[in-house]
């Protein structure tokens, strides 16, 4: 198949490019993203391969369709920048990588709640200007606190499981308990885990049951102090809410590996120029908030994986019509 690559940086074309060779589609490699400005650029392509910040609405899909385009390819497992029910009036197949690697995200997340909680950050900036003062970088034991898992898939479940080397109290909430995530800890519901949690950890995906999740009301409700962790999708979290937390105290710690209005932000260069989301620079003035700019997933194994697995997705597509990595509009309300 002819498939235009959007939103691709060098480590894309490097790893879609090794893994193509044992499928021999034609990839053409776009830097801008897919919008309504740039869809003009797929016209002729069969499909389409796209991250989580090009833009596929109904406006969009409609265009890509009268072009002739058959397959929407996500290099991700979020599916949220789609509309899939416009996808499927269009008869336009998506299909997705659902798991790259959980390991690396998971492993991600607790290595903020290690850097926020003993202040590596802090720590790194002090010693290379010679202060070796401790004053400031006082930490807790994760032995014995109470942690809170939003989300018990893939990469919740392995969390869980690293939390569990640190002998923490682990307690979940998820429509869909897993008996895996049973055995590690206590499925509880919201309100009992915003109550009880030192920490809380968000991995459930972005749909309309979830926008907001952690919004004012929810942090009303946790521990005076509590640790938040956010490297699943930005939304979950209000972030004007998470600001006003902060500054009462009610927030003591904030790491964050995705923001609700990132789209113009991460994944690019804006070290000259001046950010003009005034939330998000607000966010970067707290000493005990860490921000990543979407790096969860940004190891070898993972895009090894997602290269590995768009581009089977792709072949299943075109010699079958169908995939079974297939996302349909019914998954909107899972």
């Amino acid at each position: 198949m002819r498939i235009a690559v959007f939103s691709s940086k060098p480590y894309d074309r490097e790893f879609l490019g090794q893994a193509n060779k044992q499928h021999n589609h034609e990839l053409v490699f776009y830097e801008p993203r897919l919008n309504r400005d740039t869809y003009t650029l797929a016209a002729g392509f069969e499909g389409v391969c796209v991250f989580v910040h090009d833009e596929l609405d109904a406006g969009v899909l409609i265009r890509l369709a009268n072009q002739g385009t058959k397959l929407i390819a996500l290099r991700s497992a979020g599916f949220n920048n789609v509309d899939l029910v416009a996808a499927e009036d269009l008869n336009l197949s998506v299909v997705r990588v659902p798991a790259y690697s959980p390991y690396a995200v998971a492993e991600h997340t607790v290595g903020l709640m290690l850097a926020l909680n003993r202040r590596f950050h802090r720590a790194y900036n002090r010693v290379r200007e010679g202060n070796f003062s401790l004053d400031g970088l006082l930490g807790f034991d994760l032995r014995g606190k109470t942690i809170g898992i939003i989300g018990t898939g893939k990469i919740g479940r392995v969390v869980m499981q690293i939390l569990k080397g640190f002998d923490c109290n682990l307690l979940a909430y998820d429509p869909y308990p897993h008996p895996e995530a049973e055995a590690l800890g206590t499925y509880v519901d919201l309100r009992q885990l915003f109550a009880e949690s030192d920490i809380i950890t968000l991995h459930c995906p972005l749909t309309p049951e979830t926008y907001h999740i952690i919004d004012a009301q929810s942090m009303a409700r946790m521990k005076e102090g509590v640790m938040l962790i956010n490297t699943s999708r930005g939304a979950l979290i209000d972030t004007n809410a998470a600001i006003e937390a902060i500054k009462d105290g009610q927030i003591g710690y904030l790491g964050l590996d995705v923001y609700e209005e990132e789209d113009d932000l991460f994944f690019e260069d804006l070290s000259n120029k001046v950010i003009k989301d005034d939330v998000f620079s607000r966010l970067l003035t707290f000493p005990n908030v860490l921000v990543t700019g979407h790096q969860a997933f940004f190891t070898e194994n993972a895009l090894q994986n997602i290269a590995e697995t768009t581009l089977q997705n792709i072949t299943e597509f075109a010699e079958t019509g169908t995939c079974k990595n297939l996302v349909t509009s019914d998954r909107i309300k899972k």
